[in-house]
């Protein structure tokens, strides 16, 4: 919404922070421009308390020590700043910590630092000559770099909305004074900076998708990330492939009495079918990267609506809800093709041709049921997979953000990487056991003689004959491969984003 030019909003926030920036100096070489005066460790002191508590006093309407949504209508209104009562909630929401459904002062002034604190962020990435103005070029080239492309007349309508003085230039009290009482929950900078799972493929196709811009999903951007994110899949996933073969072969036929060690398990493939062999079930696996990715994309946005959720980002809760269902839904159309991997990178040499030989034969001696053996794990471990993987990407993002940003959202290379792997790996670890239980379920038709166990008996019988630990056979090839995994997707996802034409933010 566009602020009145007259609104007094300015004079009153023109104070509330710290007042060791200039707003009146000079530009050209020699003079720092507005905001290059502040001083990163300025909390504020005495004077800035009695400012906040001033706005405070305005727009705590009814005067009971709390604003709720009928004092934030009223007091900007007063203020001359209009918004909707969907843009009030949301301010409401991201300050309320106590969920009393107003903003006591503590809660008010923690909201508004915060805020500003990500505003800034914002205002540095968008001045890219770093002159501590933003000018219609800026916004321009900002905004094609997030894909979105306008014209120079539209930049500059972008401009005069908030653009107090005329100058056709944006410092950084009038940026702040425009957005600090409108909502920005997730600034579209700071996400794309901070995508992880359209980067990362450790082996698993569990973690939550990637939010996108609606510009991204318009300009059709999302599809080159995605195309991106599957071609460095389906690389990484080959180079890693042996340690994936040895995990699963950890994983069905290591026990107690039959302790299979790492450099064993690759002299007994290589010795069973040679160097080819350490490659069995990558092919299928490689295969299910595109119909999986695009089934959660299309699954994960759809949910999104259905929730009814009216933001272009949700938070961490609706972004659990909404990835963990729709990677139930893509990993039910995909579950065949999960089993395949398993009973072909288990398979002896010459006992199947290919992939459709083998699943011709699975359907033939053991029915459509086989196709879906070990599903309910496979379900279940996706809560903890997910669940983990969000709480810690989010903890460490806004560890990183709280503590290290002070230029920019932009995290940069290692960070966002170690990021993503400590998640994607703690994930891992809390859903192993399912994966696991999963693993030998799938395999159990193929293994003569042995026993055909739900997942309930199987969790008993593998802690009463091997233990605890029992239930995390073949975690260390699978550990093994984490790094290598990551590096390459990296870089082969990076190759691919220049061929595809995705602009770098």
């Amino acid at each position: 919404m566009i602020q009145p030019q007259g609104s007094v909003l300015p004079r009153v926030l023109g104070g509330v922070f710290c007042q060791c920036r200039s707003t009146e100096t000079p530009s050209g070489p020699g003079h720092p421009q507005s905001g290059d005066h502040e001083d990163p460790s300025c909390d504020g002191g005495p004077d800035q308390e009695h400012r906040l508590k001033v706005l405070f006093q305005v727009l705590d309407v009814n005067g009971d020590g709390g604003i709720c949504v009928n004092d934030l209508t009223i007091g900007l209104k007063k203020l001359g700043v209009h918004r909707t009562e969907h843009e009030l909630r949301k301010i409401l929401k991201a300050g309320d910590k106590d969920l009393d459904g107003q903003l006591d002062f503590a809660e008010f002034v923690h909201y508004l630092r915060d805020h500003e604190k990500k505003l800034r962020l914002v205002f540095k990435s968008l001045d890219k000559k770093n002159d501590g103005r933003i000018d219609s070029q800026e916004i321009l080239q900002s905004l094609r770099d997030l894909g979105i492309n306008i014209s120079e007349e539209q930049a500059e309508e972008i401009l005069r909305s908030m653009d107090k003085n005329g100058t056709m230039s944006i410092d950084w009290d009038e940026w702040r004074d425009y957005h600090l009482l409108h909502p920005a929950d997730n600034i579209p900078e700071i996400i794309l900076h901070w995508k992880h799972s359209t980067i990362l493929d450790v082996g698993e196709s569990l973690m939550v998708p990637d939010e996108f811009t609606a510009e991204e999903r318009k300009t059709g951007m999302w599809w080159r990330h995605l195309v991106a994110g599957g071609g460095a899949g389906a690389a990484s996933r080959t180079c890693t492939a042996p340690l994936d073969r040895l995990k699963v072969l950890m994983q069905v036929h290591a026990s107690k009495n039959n302790s299979m060690r790492i450099g064993g398990g690759f002299a007994q493939m290589i010795r069973e079918g040679g160097v080819r062999s350490l490659w069995r079930g990558n092919g299928i696996n490689v295969i299910k990267i595109a119909p999986e990715s695009a089934i959660k994309f299309m699954a994960y946005e759809q949910i999104k609506r259905l929730i009814g959720s009216e933001q272009e980002t949700l938070g961490i809760a609706e972004r659990f809800l909404s990835g963990s269902l729709a990677g139930v839904i893509a990993q039910s159309s995909i579950y065949p093709m999960e089993v395949l991997k398993t009973r072909l990178a288990l398979r002896r040499t010459g006992q199947y041709s290919g992939i459709v030989d083998c699943a011709k034969h699975m359907f033939q001696k053991e029915g459509v049921a086989a196709f879906y053996k070990g599903y309910v794990p496979n379900m279940l471990g996706i809560i903890p997979y997910a669940g983990i993987d969000l709480a810690v990407y989010e903890t460490l993002k806004n560890s990183w953000l709280q503590r290290f940003a002070t230029d920019s959202a932009d995290p940069g290379v290692f960070v966002l990487l170690a990021c993503g792997t400590t998640s994607s790996t703690c994930g891992q670890l809390a859903s192993y056991p399912l994966a696991l239980v999963r693993t030998r379920m799938q395999a159990q038709a193929s293994l003569e003689g042995g026993p055909q166990m739900s997942m309930s008996g199987l969790f008993r019988h593998i802690v009463r004959t091997e233990g605890p630990t029992g239930l995390y056979r073949g975690l260390a090839p699978n550990f093994m491969k984490v790094i290598p995994s990551v590096s390459i997707s990296y870089v082969v996802y990076e190759y691919l984003k220049i061929a595809l034409g995705v602009q770098s933010t």
